[in-house]
């Protein structure tokens, strides 16, 4: 299966109300990628905002992970025209776009991940169309990459009914931490109020037939469960190197 195989098979799930599980990356260890890569995502999202990776680091992460047929993806560090051309030249099926505040900034982005004519990104040879040789297939996959925006911010949820009408638009992430932080009540998600704005971003969603997705950063396979039970669809599940400091603790004797 190709890549835009493997991207129609995410589309066609989350349009039947299915879930799409993927995982997360921060550490720029091949060897990292080649586990994640191997462990039954639908996807892995390689951090470029938070994590210590470079784009010459892209291609051999994204190689590791294709070789147990995950489909590579990039959170952006911010959705500026190069970092987006970087990332999916260099392989990515999509991007995650941090800190999506209205539907203008969103369509930039989207502009900027498409050829023309559904957008601007500049045409060329590339690792994604292995310079050259898939030159003709990569025009179809190149008109739509996996658009995914993060919803992290009370001005995101203020603007979400625009963000959510944008065209190709995958489905929305909501980033817990930098949107509690915007309530002031950072890392409390048990509180009353971060709940509620929860089940607000889900309801406005699902109400426009967009999957919500939240990242499940603890490696609990009950709160996973449970996420999906809810009604979120696009998943993330933990992070390389919270699954490593998690299971590397000394144990108590």
């Amino acid at each position: 299966m190709n890549r835009l195989q493997k991207i129609q098979k995410i589309r066609a799930a989350l349009a039947e109300n299915q879930a799409s599980i993927g995982s997360w990356m921060q550490i720029p260890d091949p060897s990292v990628a080649e586990i994640l890569g191997q462990a039954g995502y639908d996807w892995v999202a390689v951090d470029m905002e938070h994590g210590s990776i470079s784009v010459h680091q892209l291609p051999n992460l994204f190689r590791a992970l294709e070789l147990g047929e995950t489909l590579p993806i990039v959170r952006l560090a911010r959705g500026h025209v190069k970092d987006c051309k970087q990332a999916l030249d260099a392989g990515a099926a999509g991007v995650i776009v941090p800190m999506v505040e209205s539907a203008a900034a969103l369509i930039e982005v989207r502009a900027a991940c498409c050829w023309p004519p559904a957008g601007t990104r500049g045409v060329g040879f590339s690792r994604a169309n292995l310079f050259g040789k898939h030159f003709q297939n990569y025009r179809q996959e190149a008109q739509s990459p996996l658009l995914v925006a993060m919803i992290e911010h009370t001005r995101a949820v203020t603007a979400l009914p625009e963000i959510l009408s944008v065209q190709g638009l995958d489905a929305i992430l909501v980033g817990p931490y930098d949107l509690s932080a915007s309530m002031g009540i950072t890392g409390e998600f048990e509180s009353p109020e971060f709940r509620a704005q929860m089940e607000h971003i889900l309801a406005l969603s699902t109400e426009a037939r967009v999957p919500c997705g939240v990242h499940v950063v603890d490696p609990d396979p009950v709160a996973l469960r449970s996420r999906r039970a809810a009604g979120y669809r696009f998943l993330a599940y933990s992070i390389d190197a919270v699954f490593l400091e998690k299971s590397c603790r000394a144990p108590v004797i």
